[in-house]
């Protein structure tokens, strides 16, 4: 549903409709969804690893009727392009974002990241300050102190594309309750990945946190900040969300009976808190 030209593709009524487009940058083609009003705040959402703009399907409804969503694939995941000879550290998908959002016009963002999503925001607030009015972060963990290891490694080459199966076990800690039906399509996105680039991606996230803390980064931004986070995290220690309080004013919110995934699990209750923060620091579009 992508058109590789930059143009866009519209599906939905009236009333709801999402914009697809492929936006060409210099390491490859990324993909872009937007919905609501064009004149509205601007408010992007960016993915987890292994993760799509699928992932945001269920809150998007609940966020337009007061924003401009914009959504993008990172560079290696869902429908962007997954090139093997190009750089897949933080600070270059930062760049990535920075340089899609200025072809989309965008001046001024909100920017809201699912874990390791929200370190890529971190990353882009610290490139681009303005740009970037605020961050809200969603169970994105502070250091990599509070990383809960897995049991298991997650796939060898050889077991790769991996069946819905694997990617079930291995996403399984991504959520609170035992059972959790993983759409589909993020199953989909997930093994239309690379090895490459699933290991390239994770091991960019580790370092980038490796070489500084993600709360000493925000600390020195002065950008507004939430978070968010489920209190059943399976993959962050969610007694660590209380570290992003060094930041000054860091507004920290704790979703009980929610794991790591409160945007899949349970949109509304996740949507609250992080519409209450928007209401006040949007940036209308003149």
């Amino acid at each position: 549903m992508t058109v590789s030209d930059g143009g866009p593709y519209v599906t939905g009524g009236a009333e709801a409709t999402t914009q697809f487009s492929s936006l060409p940058l210099d390491d490859g083609d990324i993909h872009v969804c937007q919905d609501g009003p064009r004149d509205a705040p601007a408010l992007l959402l960016i993915h987890g690893s292994a993760s799509s703009t699928r992932s945001w399907d269920s809150m998007v409804p609940l966020l337009t009727g007061s924003h401009r969503v914009i959504r993008i694939d990172l560079l290696g995941h869902g429908r962007s392009a997954k090139p093997a000879d190009r750089s897949y550290a933080l600070p270059d998908q930062a760049r990535r974002v920075g340089a899609a959002l200025d072809l989309l016009g965008v001046e001024h963002t909100v920017v809201v990241g699912h874990s390791s999503g929200g370190a890529v925001a971190t990353a882009l607030a610290e490139q681009r300050p303005d740009l970037v009015t605020a961050l809200a972060l969603i169970n994105t963990g502070p250091s990599l102190d509070a990383f809960i290891a897995p049991e298991s490694a997650a796939f060898a080459p050889s077991q790769w594309p991996p069946t819905d199966e694997q990617l079930r076990r291995f996403a399984s800690t991504g959520f609170s309750r035992a059972g959790y039906q993983i759409p589909q399509e993020l199953l989909d996105d997930a093994r239309a990945m690379t090895y490459h680039t699933l290991t390239t991606t994770m091991q960019a996230t580790r370092h980038y946190m490796e070489q500084r803390a993600l709360p000493d980064r925000l600390a020195v931004l002065g950008k507004p900040l939430l978070v968010i986070f489920g209190e059943d995290d399976r993959r962050w220690r969610s007694s660590s969300a209380s570290d992003y309080r060094a930041v000054p004013g860091a507004k920290v919110e704790l979703l009980p009976g929610l794991g790591h995934s409160p945007l899949l699990e349970d949109p509304s209750r996740t949507a609250t808190p992080l519409l209450a923060f928007t209401a006040i620091h949007a940036v209308r579009v003149d």
